[in-house]
């Protein structure tokens, strides 16, 4: 049997906070430059929940934010731009998704700016089961669509 070890304060060592997302296959689309689009969006999602963890201030958790709404607007661009490419019937109905998540998000930047609210757990939730949903709900079905037409 091993000896019981009893916590030493003085040798603990902080822990990483658990991430938000973890990639998983079932959030590949199958295209290759999109699947790394999209594990940026969640690496970023999971820098702003880290640095709320390690209580970072005001300007760190304002530039990662910054951060994460300037890449999600050039992934959806991209995304749009490849349907465009390849003629997806639902490209229309993705982009309308796109709008409603950019406006949502920038009138929570905007809003975080003025100091009408700060960034919490809840906006974590909802970007979380935003960018999980999009994903498994929209993205892939057109990943097959693109990847038969040569994207990669």
């Amino acid at each position: 049997m091993l000896p019981r070890l009893e916590a030493d304060p003085m040798h603990m060592t902080t822990m990483a906070p658990p991430k938000l997302i973890d990639w998983t296959d079932q959030l590949s689309v199958g295209v290759p430059s999109i699947d790394s689009q999209h594990r940026k969006l969640i690496d970023l999602i999971n820098d702003l929940h880290a640095a709320m963890a390690a209580g970072r201030g005001a300007e760190l958790l304002g530039k990662t934010f910054k951060g994460l709404v300037h890449y999600t607007l050039s992934h959806f661009a991209y995304e749009e731009q490849l349907m465009r490419q390849t003629a997806f019937p639902g490209l229309e109905a993705h982009r309308a998704e796109h709008t409603r998540l950019v406006d949502t998000v920038q009138k929570l930047q905007q809003d975080w700016r003025s100091g009408k609210v700060a960034i919490s757990m809840e906006m974590l939730w909802f970007l979380k089961d935003w960018v999980g949903g999009h994903i498994v709900g929209m993205d892939k079905k057109y990943g097959p669509h693109v990847t038969a037409a040569g994207a990669r």
